[in-house]
Order: C-alpha cells, then structure tokens, then sequence
C-alpha cells in the first residue's frame, strides 16, 4: 500500500480574502455609496480643475440661465454658474463634515471609555453631562453653541461652526462606546493589565479603546452624514458659513428662495446634492456596522 506524499499545493497557507473585495461582495450598496463619497472627495479636493467656471464669477448676462450645455446646472441670480458651486460647495460640506464628526467622535470616544473604565463618582458625572446634551436636538445644541462662540476662522475655515455641530455629536457617541467599552473592563486581560500595575492611560488606550474602534469607526462615519446635514441648515439659516463662499446650504437661501419659480434649478441641485451626501453617508454607516458585526457575517 503506498502513502500518497502531500504536495506544496496541499500544505500551502490558504491566503487571507481581501477586505475591500469581500466589503463590496457583502455589501454591495456599501460599495456603491462609498464609491459616490470618494466621487465627491475627488470633486472637493480637485474642484480648482474639475470646475468649468469659477465659482465666485458674476456674469450680469447670464442671471437665471436654464441648464443649458454652457451652464449643465443653471446659473443663479448673481450669474454665477451654479454646476461649479456646487463642485465647490462639496469642499465645503466634506471639511466640516468630516471635521467636525472626527473631533466630537474622538471626545464622546475618549469620555464614554473613561466613564466606563473608572466608574463611580466619574461616571456618574460623564453620564450626568451626556444625559444634559442629549436633552437638546441635534440642530438645537448646534444653534445655541453657534451663538455662543465667538466666530473664529482658521484658513478660511469657520471653526465656530465646526465646534457648533461637534458638541452634539459627544454625548451620542460618548453613549456608544460606554456600552462597547463596559463589556470590555471585565475582560481578563484588563484584569491582568491592572495587577501587572499598569498605568490608567496605558491601559485605556492600549488595551480598551483598540476593541471599542468598531463601534468608534461606524459612529464618525454615520455623523458625517449629520454634519453635512447640521451644516446646510446652519447656513440656511444664516448662522454658517456666509457669502461669497460656495455651500450647499447657503444655496438654498437667499435669492434662491425669491427665485424658486423662475429658476426652480437653484433650489433643485443644492437639494439634490445634499441629499446624495447624506445617504451616501448613512448607507457607507450601515454597511459598515453590519460588515464588522459578526452577527451579520454570511
């Protein structure tokens, strides 16, 4: 009887799926709303060549024009050329949004792991000052601190606004992270950091906040969506970003509100676009809670 010899072909390490391959398998809206998200970053970032006109040109014979081949979008009632504001605008949307969802995700983070790290007297305070936040609506927190902070602009970037919209970010995913990160505290491991004499911070940022990303990474992106959205109405509502810079929600407006018969476009687009970012936001969101969920792994 003779022994059949394993080969190098049935001894060799199976490789490892790609992610980004099995993400788009598993989620393939996910993949598609993430493939508008990097659309639009390449419209933000490249908009100075990507742009047909510039944003900020007045054209007095051009006021009201109807999408047309010249102008794909219409222009406005300034003459501006409405396609490459909103290119622009994207910039806009992307850099507060973003921003502002990174720094409030980042703090509810780093409070909802103290709070269930040290608990007691400190999380009872931490959750004290979250139950607070969370008694006031998103875009209702965001316009009290947008007309208390005094208005502050770092490169062109409003960052009252970003703060405005951040606060009410914290408490949320302060919540979120508190529930991921008390399963954590009693795990062994936390355990044996603590009787090796381990200092509070190494153990917080080396041992519980790497198991809480999932539900940190799933939070940022889901609030950009938000952001977006908090800052289109902020600017609407004239307590954003102001003129001449090209935003979405500053679009939607001033002369594009008087204009809304004639020029139904103006208000059309800057809709449509706002519109797209959110959802595109919030399906990336969804999709990723449920590709790092492994109760929903097929």
């Amino acid at each position: 009887m003779t022994i059949a010899t394993p080969t190098a072909a049935d001894t060799a390490i199976p490789k490892a799926p790609n992610p980004y391959l099995e993400f788009c398998r598993q989620q393939p809206l996910g993949a598609i709303s993430f493939f508008i998200i990097v659309v639009m970053m390449f419209a933000g970032i490249f908009s100075p060549w990507v742009a047909p006109y510039d944003p900020l040109a007045i054209d007095f014979a051009g006021i009201l024009a109807a999408p047309s081949w010249e102008h794909w979008c219409g222009t406005d009632a300034f003459g501006r050329d409405i396609c490459s504001r909103l290119i622009y605008g994207s910039r806009t949307a992307l850099v507060i949004g973003f921003t502002s969802s990174f720094v409030g995700s980042t703090v509810g983070a780093i409070l909802g792991i103290a709070s269930a790290y040290f608990g007691g007297k400190i999380d009872d305070w931490i959750q004290r000052f979250v139950d607070i936040l969370l008694a006031f609506p998103l875009i209702v927190l965001a316009l009290v601190v947008v007309a208390a902070v005094r208005k502050f602009v770092v490169g062109g970037v409003d960052v009252n606004l970003i703060i405005a919209i951040a606060v009410p970010i914290i408490p949320r995913v302060a919540r979120v992270v508190r529930a991921a990160a008390l399963s954590v505290r009693v795990m062994p491991y936390v355990d044996a950091a603590r009787a090796a004499g381990y200092s509070h911070s190494r153990i917080i940022f080396r041992h519980m906040a790497p198991n809480v990303v999932a539900p940190y990474l799933i939070m940022l992106t889901a609030f950009i969506a938000q952001a977006i959205l908090a800052e289109a109405s902020l600017s609407f509502l004239g307590l954003g970003v102001t003129e001449p810079t090209a935003a979405w929600g500053l679009m939607l407006s001033g002369n594009a509100a008087d204009f809304y018969r004639e020029a139904p476009w103006m208000i059309l687009f800057p809709g449509a676009m706002i519109s797209l970012a959110v959802f595109a936001f919030n399906l990336f969101g969804d999709s990723l809670r449920d590709y790092l969920d492994p109760r929903f792994k097929v």
